[in-house]
């Protein structure tokens, strides 16, 4: 059964839409107002639903959401030099699922590296929306995109959306986790921290195979090499790492945090012994 989407008031600027804008902002209603999900669209559905956007479109849409005063609070709070629209993460999620409708897969790339290119904090949040699903084949190209974004993150808020959707592509291929290794000697902290954040996935399973288990051996011995750095983001993301795996794996996380815990700083010990008793 697929998830019934709720409707959703969308607030623009004060001013009156382009006729492009009003028609973006129809399908986007449109389609969030529907019982379908994106997956289950005949071809007479999709082409109903228009041509793929080009990046200037896509930008209109997403511009036509923002909201100025809540596009200041975004830049003070993460302070990283871009520019901000103002568009809560919800309705960029609308707008990512009614254009992965519209576009084919080779199409949903070539948006989403023009949208991360574009340097807009929302746009590149859109970017990494548009390859978040678990199943995608072939999926090489995406990968390739989504690992060519981690030298470039500056701040979390945007990476963990890239990390969210690079982890679905991990578990497809676990052999990507050698690109991910290479990360963790980036000179960008950001970029280092990625290497656990994108591999989170790998903490869920409560019956890990064998396979699964080595992985989770190896990304441990990435925790530990990150833990004596004193950077507060590295020290939240090695304790963040530990707390997930907690709550399927207790004894391993024990185990870690007898041996290399002094390493961490409290609040991060704290926060990876957060579930164990």
């Amino acid at each position: 059964m697929s998830r019934k989407r709720r409707s959703r008031v969308i607030i623009a600027e004060d001013r009156p839409m382009t006729e492009e804008e009003a028609r973006l902002a129809a399908e986007a209603a449109a389609y969030a107002a529907s019982d379908a999900d994106y997956t289950q669209y005949s071809d007479a559905e999709e082409e109903h639903l228009g041509p793929p956007p080009n990046l200037a479109e896509a930008l209109a849409a997403l511009e036509a959401c923002g909201d100025a005063e809540r596009a200041a609070a975004a830049a003070a709070y993460h302070k990283v030099a871009r520019r901000y629209l103002g568009v809560p993460v919800p309705l960029i999620e609308d707008s990512a699922r009614l254009w992965r409708a519209q576009c084919s897969l080779e199409e949903r790339v070539a948006l989403a590296a023009a949208l991360w290119r574009s340097d807009i904090h929302e746009a590149m949040i859109a970017a990494a929306k548009l390859l978040t699903q678990a199943r995608i084949r072939p999926d090489e190209t995406v990968w390739e995109l989504i690992a060519s974004w981690a030298p470039e993150f500056h701040g979390w808020a945007v990476a963990d959306h890239a990390c969210n959707a690079g982890g679905r592509r991990l578990l497809a291929a676990p052999e990507r986790l050698d690109t991910v290794e290479t990360w963790l000697q980036n000179s960008n902290m950001w970029t280092r921290r990625a290497a656990l954040v994108i591999a989170l996935p790998f903490t869920k399973s409560n019956h890990p195979t064998e396979e699964e288990q080595a992985i989770r051996a190896r990304i441990l011995t990435w925790c530990v090499a990150l833990a004596p750095e004193r950077e507060w983001f590295i020290q939240k993301a090695v304790g963040w790492w530990l707390r997930e795996l907690s709550k399927h794996d207790a004894p391993t996380v024990r185990h870690w945090l007898d041996t290399h815990g002094a390493t961490l700083k409290p609040f991060a010990q704290k926060e990876a012994a957060k579930y164990l008793r």
